[in-house]
Formats: C-alpha cells, structure tokens, sequence
C-alpha cells in the first residue's frame, strides 16, 4: 500500500501519467514521447527517470535507440485509478509515430533525394523536374494562401486552371500583380485579404495551399478552417511549414507567431478543421543552423460536404 501511495503522489503531474498510459500501451523512446506530448527531452528525460526509480517504468538498448516500457508487474488498481484520470488523449498521436515507424519507403526516398544535385548531369535540373512535375497537374483552381510576392503562385500557374493569390500585404498584392501583368499571366489573380477571412467564396477552388505561411497566422485553426470552406467537396488542403523549433529569433528576423508546428500538431489541426484523410512527413532538412526541417500535411475535404 505504502508503494501505491508513493506512486500516487509521483503521479500527481498530469504529463507523468501521460507517459504511464502511452507505455502501457506501447513501447517508445524519447524522441517518440517528444513528438506526442509535445515537451522538451530533458523534461522527459527526468520524468521517465523519476518513473524507472519508482518501479513503474523500464528501459532497454536496441541499436542507437533506448526504448521505455510499462513494468511488468506493475499495480494494477494504480493503473485502474489512471485509466480514468482527466488527462489529454494521446491515443491519435500515438498511433501517427508508430504509423512513422513503418515508412521505410519515405526514409529511402528521403535519401535518394539527398543524392539530387550532388553531382553534375547534363541537363538534369531542380527547374526541369519541377516542370515535369507540373505537366502531371491537372488544370485546377488553386489558392494559394499567404502567398506573398506570388513566386509560387506564378509556377502554379503555368499549368492550373486559375491561382488566386491571398496575402494581407498591399505592397505585396501590388507586387505580384503588377508582375503577373507583366508576364502576361492570366489566370493568375491577386486579392487582398487575411489568412482567418479569406476574401473567396465558399467551394471556390480545388486546392488551399499554404506554403510557408500558415505559421504567420495568428489562429491557425481559423485559417484552415476559411481553408475547408473555400474548397469544393473532395478538394485538398496542403501544409508546407516548419517542423516545431525554438529558434526564437525567428519572431523578429522574420515576423513568425508560431516557432513551427509539430505533425502532431497539424494532424490535430487538420482533423479538427473537417478534413480527412490526413497524411504528414518531413520533406527537408537544413544542414545549416538552425537546422530548420520542413513539414508536409496533406488532407482532403470530404466528397458531398459542403460548409
């Protein structure tokens, strides 16, 4: 009894009883319980020691890796009492690592990327694939949301339907519109308007994109959710932003509300927004410091729903 009583007390912290719960579920290193509840490794670090000291976690070595687990053997009226505990519930975020942990495609693709560029071959470029990759676009309305002085939105026109370009920047509409004019590009329209009151109508485009922009918005559930009323039903929203960092000089150098997102975060956000079908994977990382890595989320607004 004097155990359980010692454990219950440990266990007044909430994220503590979060990470009892995961590991009874699942066993996970720190980087794993890094990404679900969101919380430095150090704090993780001396939680999961504090819960090894008392009994009720342990450790084991596989490679480079130390994977946390419930102990066996322990309490199970401990366990009962937690089960019930108003605690967040990681049950989702949980399953999004463990589905990482079977993308070896996506780590083998990540390398032969990696290998493009590296070395020199005739005719082989980043512009040229990129323009191949667009032929395989079908002609489609596209927003593309935050979209500045619209280099974006300029190649996306090329092959879609219509670009209208959203940015709360009137310097940065005149910009891009006057560029677009002298570029005799068409289809491509520019409005002034915030991320959280899109100036579109509702199920006006095939695709919201948000490409290094969603991270300016000061309610980024608002913005994805003006994003799943502009699109027509079985439209798609992407997500290209950073991955959470702490490079806090950020907010200055570059005007940013939010330090990144973590894909628990976006799969959160997402899902909340209306949209299904969520998919999330890094798709770089700079070699550089701060070492930024960039995030995609991909979700889709379902067919026959409209707002």
């Amino acid at each position: 009894m004097a155990s359980i009583l010692k454990s219950l007390k440990l266990l007044a912290e909430p994220s503590r009883v979060r990470i009892v719960l995961l590991l009874e579920k699942e066993e996970l290193s720190v980087a794993e319980l890094q990404e679900i509840l969101g919380m430095g490794q150090s704090t993780i670090s001396t939680y999961l020691a504090q819960l090894k000291q008392a009994a009720l976690v342990e450790d084991r070595r596989t490679g480079k890796n130390i994977l946390y687990s419930l102990k066996p053997g322990a309490p199970r009226e401990l366990l009962a009492v937690l089960r019930h505990a108003e605690v967040p519930d990681d049950s989702e975020a949980l399953k999004l690592v463990l589905a990482q942990r079977q993308d070896k495609m996506r780590t083998y693709f990540d390398e032969l990327a990696g290998k493009f560029g590296r070395q020199y071959v005739p005719g082989r470029s980043w512009q040229g694939l990129a323009e191949t990759l667009l032929m395989l676009m079908p002609p489609l309305v596209i927003a593309d949301l935050g979209a500045g002085e619209g280099t974006v939105s300029q190649l996306l026109a090329r092959r879609a339907r219509q670009v209208i370009a959203v940015d709360n920047s009137e310097k940065m509409v005149e910009y891009g519109a006057n560029l677009a004019l002298g570029n005799a590009v068409e289809n491509l329209e520019y409005r002034l308007g915030d991320l959280e009151s899109l100036p579109i109508a509702d199920g006006e485009v095939d695709v919201a994109l948000f490409s290094q922009s969603l991270h300016h918005a000061q309610h980024p559930a608002t913005a994805l959710a003006e994003a799943h009323r502009i699109l027509k039903p079985g439209g798609r929203v992407l997500v290209l932003d950073l991955l959470k960092h702490h490079f806090e000089e950020a907010r200055a150098m570059y005007a940013d509300l939010h330090l990144g997102f973590t894909k628990v975060d976006l799969q959160r956000l997402l899902k909340d927004a209306g949209f299904s079908n969520v998919s999330l994977a890094v798709v770089h990382r700079e070699t550089e410091a701060p070492h930024f890595e960039t995030v995609l989320a991909v979700g889709d607004k379902p067919p026959g729903l409209s707002d």
